[in-house]
């Protein structure tokens, strides 16, 4: 999830970069505005999207689930997921950012409700005309126009003119789409980015139309004449914006772009495909390639867990149980038979030669320094008995005293054997920071290993490898 995250910000800081370098001067206000509403959310998609045909073009990493190692006394009791708490926790912590994020929201609506309380209304035709006492605000919001006493009556016509322009062309729900995003993905910066180009956009837009009616001169002594104060609320259009008038002048004063700068949309095109490529060939696992942590932490995952850690204290197990468990364990590929039963599964394969199976694995799996074997099974074993080893013979079980922990703790870890042998990104989730770390520092101590190979080539291999540490007070 870390990743898809990393992946839609870097894609809409992209869509953003591509915008203000290559776009944002040009006079192309409707493709830009189409451009601003449907790049943040495009950068929201892509990361989901994923090609097979790129996939298949490069190495494919597998991953293989190692049964459980556990680590203090030994038991036959159902292990709980320890580590449930975490999901919820981010969840928490989401609904807690959304609702302080709906609370502001609110606050802006209550400042124009505010408004209202004073005001002397005039009706027109196209729209609503709210004049307010005491003040030289102007400010439009969906059909109604608020404007200041104060200001005068010069500046008026050319405030209701401008004004009018946002009010026709919808300019709100732009401003409300972003703010409903920003409630929701509070936690990504780049929706203020985007709502705040939008709303430059919308002046420029304004600016374009009026002054293709009144003259510009006229218009840009209007823009300088008074000093204008104004509440900032991000989902109404402003006239009288200080930091915007500059830019304003600057965009009347360009010549109207050739439409052979419209080439520059086409940019887009080689962009978002390297988006897809990206997307499609991450060394990122997905959720529907490989058995992530997410998934060790699911019902499904803790059963079989807890299936092959008690096929492990058992000591030995047949042939059957063994090809069962690989079953159950090995991510099925496309084009893959789907069994309705593990039994129907052992019937196919009975009497079949143990390197002949019926689904897509690993060619050559890695293997662990002095293991031997004729074949991928035996390699499994030996890796899973020496690294059962080094986990029990390194872990720190004074952490339970330390941390005044009881009971069965769940610790899912996962990393990688790399095309070079080498252990790296190690990652691990458990109820205590320390857990985590202390797994991570036992699982380094894993030597480097011969590399796995599929079709001839060196690959990455992925695994999951759940640790229970048990503690009696």
């Amino acid at each position: 999830m870390i990743h898809i995250l990393f992946q839609i910000l870097v894609f809409q800081i992209l869509f953003l970069a591509v915008y203000d370098l290559l776009l944002k001067n040009e006079t192309f206000f409707t493709l830009n505005r189409i451009y601003l509403l449907i790049t943040p959310i495009l950068g929201c998609i892509l990361p989901f999207i994923t090609l097979d045909f790129l996939q298949q073009s490069i190495p494919q990493e597998y991953v293989l689930q190692l049964p459980a190692v556990v680590i203090g006394t030994n038991t036959t009791e159902t292990i709980t997921n320890e580590t449930g708490f975490w999901l919820p926790s981010l969840k928490a912590i989401w609904v807690l950012g959304t609702t302080i994020s709906l609370l502001l929201f609110v606050q802006k609506f209550y400042k124009i409700l505010n408004l209202k309380s004073s005001e002397i209304t005039k009706n027109s035709d196209e729209f609503k005309l709210k004049i307010l006492p005491n003040t030289n605000a102007a400010f439009s919001f969906f059909n109604t126009i608020y404007l200041g006493e104060n200001i005068s009556e010069a500046n008026k016509s050319h405030i209701v003119a401008h004004e009018k322009i946002h009010v026709k062309q919808k300019h709100s729900l732009d401003l409300l789409f972003f703010e409903l995003l920003q409630i929701v993905f509070w936690f990504n910066p780049m929706f203020y980015f985007f709502q705040n180009r939008m709303a430059t956009l919308h002046e420029f837009i304004a600016d374009a139309k009026v002054t293709a009616l009144k003259s510009k001169n006229e218009y840009y002594q209007n823009l300088l004449s008074e000093v204008f104060q104004t509440e900032k609320i991000s989902f109404i259009n402003t006239f009288f914006n200080h930091s915007l008038i500059k830019k304003r002048i600057s965009m009347l004063q360009k010549s109207k772009s050739r439409k052979s700068a419209q080439l520059k949309y086409l940019l887009l095109l080689p962009v978002i495909c390297s988006m897809l490529f990206y997307a499609s060939c991450s060394n990122e696992p997905k959720a529907e390639e490989t058995q992530t942590i997410q998934q060790s932490d699911s019902e499904v995952m803790n059963k079989i867990n807890e299936l092959a850690e008690a096929i492990m204290k058992k000591g030995n197990i047949t042939p059957e149980e063994e090809k069962a468990l690989k079953l159950l364990t090995t991510p099925a590929q496309p084009g893959d038979k789907v069994y309705t039963s593990v039994q129907e599964f052992l019937d196919e394969t009975e009497g079949q030669n143990k390197n002949d199976v019926p689904f897509s694995v690993i060619e050559k799996v890695p293997v662990f320094p002095g293991c031997q074997g004729a074949d991928n099974e035996a390699m499994k074993k030996c890796m899973v008995l020496n690294i059962s080893q080094i986990i029990n013979d390194n872990f720190n079980t004074n952490l339970g005293t330390e941390l005044n922990l009881v009971g069965k703790q769940r610790i899912a870890v996962q990393f990688k054997i790399d095309k070079t042998g080498k252990i790296v990104n190690i990652s691990a989730r458990a109820p205590k920071p320390e857990l985590e770390a202390e797994a991570i520092r036992v699982v380094k101590l894993l030597p480097q290993m011969e590399p796995g190979v599929h079709k001839g080539e060196k690959v990455g291999v992925l695994y999951s490898l759940p640790i229970v540490f048990e503690l009696v007070k």
